[in-house]
């Protein structure tokens, strides 16, 4: 029985894409290619972002409770978002299976080697100048406080590459935006493990309703698949929320560059 194996896999991609904040499709799809060989590029997609929707769904309430969410710019970049998910979604049923397969490995692997690279800014660095510059100052629920700036349409154009990868790939999009939202607009890593989750959480869910709509993911098995990996990542969530908060900034980037290039070259060697 595929239940059997499915929920505590839904279970595991939810605590680990909770704590590294890439809501976990970046796992589960290369996980459901090399399982389904045969189910198109768009139904894999479809599935991984159903779960997505309630993993991200279920760590960014934990979030929150643990104050870690900016929700005023959480919720200016998902509504960047949105244009570049509806169209990753329509293109994907367009990409044939082993192209979709090299796509994803490459994008993967792209990013996993970029973090081994990338080290999380330490110093503190002048305030962003010019047009539209977000000043932000969080105390979350431990008394840890934040302080840090950015340039609101930076932010909002990074967003918009984020909805489309995301409702192309099926994979959230976490796995980009954490390190850029760190590297680029100097969000605290931990804040930005959180803020991108509600980002996730909405751009997931914005992706799942267009492949429906598209009959990407009807009433059937598949249907029955997602809702059981999406059950067990909500629980998982929950998990990956509460280690986050004993884990340093540098191992969860660390976790994040080695599981990316592992899972790249596994589906690249697959594809080829």
């Amino acid at each position: 029985m595929e239940i059997a194996w499915l929920f505590p896999l839904g279970i595991a991609v939810g605590a680990f894409g909770t704590l590294v904040g890439a809501g976990g499709g970046f796992v589960l799809v290369p996980v459901l290619l090399l399982l389904y060989p045969e189910m198109k590029a768009g139904t894999v997609t479809s599935i991984s972002l159903f779960m997505v929707t309630a993993n991200a769904g279920s760590g960014s309430i934990a979030y929150w409770w643990q104050r870690r969410i900016d929700m005023r710019s959480g919720l200016m970049f998902a509504s960047a978002t949105l244009p570049g998910a509806v169209a990753g979604s329509l293109l994907v049923s367009h990409i044939p299976r082993q192209q979709f397969d090299l796509m994803f490995a490459f994008v993967l692997g792209s990013a996993g080697i970029w973090l081994v690279f990338w080290r999380p800014s330490h110093h503190i660095s002048e305030p962003p100048q010019g047009w539209w510059v977000v000043h932000r100052t969080l105390r979350d629920r431990r008394g840890d406080t934040f302080v840090y700036s950015y340039r609101a349409w930076v932010g909002m154009l990074i967003s918009l590459g984020v909805g489309f990868f995301s409702s192309l790939l099926g994979v959230g999009g976490g796995f980009i935006h954490v390190p850029l939202m760190a590297a680029v607009l100097h969000f605290p890593i931990h804040l930005a493990t959180a803020t991108s989750h509600l980002v996730l959480a909405l751009v997931a869910f914005e992706g799942t309703s267009i492949h429906i709509a598209n009959g990407d993911l009807g009433w059937d098995q598949n249907l029955g698949r997602a809702a059981v990996l999406a059950g067990g990542a909500i629980i998982g969530a929950q998990v990956g929320a509460r280690v986050s908060r004993h884990v340093p900034a540098h191992i969860i980037s660390r976790l994040l560059a080695v599981t990316l290039v592992i899972v790249a070259a596994r589906l690249g060697i697959t594809a080829l």
